[in-house]
């Protein structure tokens, strides 16, 4: 069995990680980890969250390289803000731990780009090199490597990969055009902070962050193309839909642009692409580790409308880290990934 600890445990992808964990086989908890404020309140975990009331009773341990190493874990999933991640992973990888890495911190290979997407420098820029983005679809062969570091891919941008990266690699996307990705995520997805705007009696449906989100040059990195990205925060609790407008190279007809996704996802058993004519929804991937995708293609124009939905704290967070686990550990790639809900 294998020790896994969980720092961050006290929010949504912490207490998704958790439950998708307890089912593992070959996995074991080794502690569950969260700020000093969080830890120190007495509380335990299930006090927290209720369904786990005689599964989890045990407290939430302050976080800290020697805490975590004294409960000899192997592995650590960090579902932390991405500073915290920043300064805590490299001890951890000093102890001799496996990191799957739930932040942004170590997604972007250019170290430049962080000032600007998030707000600090990066300090550990050698570790951009050596970490591994953990979508299994995109990078399989690197996970099953071992590696010590994983980038665990962020909800927005795994929904935006997985339906635009065939179009990419096929050299179908037509050049200087940027595919236009308009997504909306449950409110989970900001957290499980209190704030005005996801308060009950405020949240709607808006657009946030526009032309400034921190996912758009994630997306642009692993997607291989340009893109214009625009997020928006629906009333729902769980979930990601993007709709997805791109430019097509001459000669991609409906039935290529199909053929390409069939075999593209032929042999992924979490990308499904749905039948022509059906549309992806939130409600059909909920509590799952699936991405349903649905594509339409204007020929005349040269046009197509890709659509992908995903649960934002499964394949958009927990399940692929876990996923990604799997991969790494050399294990089926689908052990105990059918995921849990709020």
């Amino acid at each position: 069995m294998t020790r896994v600890a969980i720092v961050g445990a006290g929010g949504y992808t912490g207490a998704e990680l958790v439950e998708i964990l307890l089912a593992h086989p070959s996995v074991e908890l080794a502690g569950l980890f969260a700020s000093e404020k969080r830890a120190g309140s007495s509380e335990r975990f299930s006090d927290l969250f209720p369904r786990f009331a005689g599964r989890v009773d045990e407290p939430l341990l302050p976080t800290s390289a020697e805490a975590i190493a004294a409960q000899r874990a192997e592995i650590v999933f960090l579902a932390t803000p991405h500073e915290a991640s920043l300064e805590l992973a490299p001890e951890l990888l000093a102890r001799g731990m496996r990191v799957l890495d739930l932040s942004a911190a170590f997604r972007l290979r250019d170290a430049s780009l962080y000032p600007k997407h998030y707000g600090f420098p990066h300090t550990h820029a050698g570790l951009l090199e050596t970490a591994v983005y953990g979508l299994p679809e995109l990078h399989r062969a690197a996970l099953r490597e071992r590696p010590a570091l994983v980038a665990v891919p962020g909800c927005y941008p795994t929904a935006s990969i997985l339906a635009l990266r065939p179009l990419a690699e096929a050299g179908a996307l037509l050049p200087g055009r940027r595919a236009i990705i308009d997504a909306t995520s449950g409110v989970s997805g900001a957290g499980r902070g209190a704030s005005l705007k996801v308060h009950f009696c405020e949240v709607s449906l808006q657009a946030y962050n526009v032309l400034a989100h921190r996912h758009n040059p994630e997306i642009d990195a692993y997607v291989g193309s340009k893109t214009l990205f625009t997020p928006h925060l629906g009333a729902f609790d769980r979930g990601i839909l993007a709709t997805i407008h791109a430019d097509l190279q001459p000669g991609w007809s409906a039935a290529r642009v199909r053929a390409l996704f069939e075999e593209r996802y032929a042999s992924e058993r979490f990308v499904k692409l749905l039948p022509a004519g059906r549309w992806p929804s939130v409600g059909a991937v909920r509590g799952t580790n699936l991405c349903h995708l649905g594509l339409a293609v204007d020929e005349e124009h040269g046009h197509v409308v890709l659509s992908s939905a995903i649960d934002n704290l499964v394949k958009g967070a927990s399940g692929q880290a876990v996923q990604a686990m799997n991969c790494v550990l050399g294990l089926d790639e689908g052990t105990a990934l059918r995921g849990g809900l709020l």
